[in-house]
């Protein structure tokens, strides 16, 4: 079984509560899950700077301006995932 509870508390964090959901980038609907690997490591700066281009945002642009959100999504990843990086079926959808 890939996926994790973990996984669908930091999405509901980093959503519902700040924002980062997604968006339309070229004018296609893209959202974290398009940049997560099927297996590998991920560290949270790498989920972080997913999430910013899943939003349009390029993540090393305005690097001041967008480092304070960074680093409270970088904390969301490591409270809810437990480490600074983990494998990349962690960071699916649990399957009920």
């Amino acid at each position: 079984m890939s996926g994790s509870k973990n996984y669908e508390n930091l999405m509901h964090e980093v959503c519902v509560e700040k924002g980062w959901c997604g968006g339309v980038v070229d004018g296609k609907p893209t959202h974290v899950d398009d940049f997560i690997p099927e297996s590998g490591r991920v560290t949270a700066e790498q989920f972080v700077d997913w999430l910013l281009r899943a939003d349009g945002m390029d993540p090393f642009v305005e690097l001041e301006k967008w480092q304070q959100h960074k680093d409270g999504l970088t904390d969301a990843f490591i409270r809810h995932m437990g480490a600074e990086f983990v494998d990349a079926s962690m960071l699916k959808w649990p399957l009920d």
